[in-house]
């Protein structure tokens, strides 16, 4: 019977990130996290139904990794403590988590998935606009990069640079902005910041900003990330939500 009740909180928790669910309940995600797999992994042991829970620097500055339900490699990772999304002012202030440079950490969760390793520049971490979201826990999607993107980002990688410039190409139909980062890893560099303090006007309005980071090998071989960032615009009906950047098949890429 305890077997038969695990079961069941774990496929209710799931079902709780289904797309219809998370659209009817804005707090589902919260709810998984705050509710199930901080609980379980302090009282048990266990992160599910996440896959892992880390609370090394206590919950106030911990993290979720939790398999989305769309897409076989799509994992979500999730602030332990109670953060909106993107506008929340949490994410900017002085010695803050970066959450960000935590998801690419966690990456090894979709290659496994994958079942192959993914070249640096196939995989990509993306956050919605507060309008292209449905829940109101923040979360940042780590899956591949539709193919198609990244061959764009291949061919306009000369003319990226260390502060924010517009793409000459759009990417899948929407105009972004982009600037690059040149390190191993994000641990040094925080995109949420990077884009509050060098795109002009996005602290003010982080609502409706998106911001994707994708792996980069820059043609000097030095390790990188290039961030994307491009912003809602409701009378245009642009809602910017960079997760249409990613492809949730991961389909191999073809070189």
């Amino acid at each position: 019977m305890r077997r038969f009740l695990a079961a069941a909180t774990i496929g209710m928790a799931l079902l709780a990130v289904a797309p219809a669910a998370r659209a009817a309940d804005p707090d589902a995600l919260w709810k998984i996290v705050n509710g199930l797999c901080v609980p379980h992994q302090q009282q048990r042991g266990s992160p599910a139904p996440c896959a892992l829970v880390d609370l090394r620097d206590g919950v106030a500055d911990g993290y979720v990794v939790l398999k989305d339900l769309v897409g076989k490699t799509q994992y979500l990772v999730i602030p332990t403590a109670r953060v909106t999304g993107i506008e929340d002012p949490q994410l900017l202030r002085p010695g803050a988590p970066n959450y960000f440079a935590d998801a690419w950490r966690e990456r090894f969760h979709t290659e496994r998935a994958a079942g192959r390793k993914l070249p640096r520049d196939a995989i990509s971490l993306a956050i919605n606009s507060l309008y292209a979201r449905s829940q109101n826990q923040l979360h940042i999607h780590i899956d591949c990069i539709r193919r198609d993107v990244r061959a764009a980002l291949r061919r306009m990688q000369g003319a990226i640079g260390d502060n924010w410039v517009p793409l000459a190409e759009k990417l899948a139909g929407h105009r972004y902005r982009a600037m690059r980062v040149v390190a191993g890893d994000l641990d040094g560099a925080d995109p949420f910041k990077l884009l509050a303090d060098r795109q002009t006007g996005a602290k003010a309005a982080m609502g409706r900003q998106t911001l994707v980071v994708v792996g980069a090998e820059f043609a000097d071989g030095r390790p990188g990330f290039i961030l994307l960032n491009t912003e809602a615009n409701l009378a245009r009906r642009e809602r910017a939500g960079g997760e249409v950047l990613q492809d949730h098949s991961c389909a191999p890429a073809r070189e």
